[in-house]
């Protein structure tokens, strides 16, 4: 039994899971922060969209990973 075919899509899991939860804060972080200055809601949109997007980068970097690891075994 190779273990990678175990560890690969667990890998995959947990870092689609921590990109899920990481989203999840910094959305509601921004909400609340545009909540409170509604004035600043342009700067906080563009602020987050480019977090969201480093934190979604994470998802596809492991995808990536495990498909190249796939092809090795």
């Amino acid at each position: 039994m190779n273990y990678l075919s175990i560890t690969l899509p667990l890998g995959v899991c947990i870092a689609a899971l921590g990109s899920a939860i990481g989203l999840g804060m910094a959305v509601t972080a921004a909400m609340n922060a545009v909540a409170r200055q509604p004035e600043a809601a342009g700067k906080i949109q563009i602020i987050m969209v480019i977090g969201c997007a480093f934190i979604e980068a994470l998802t596809i970097y492991a995808v990536v990973v495990v498909f190249i690891l796939q092809g090795k075994m």
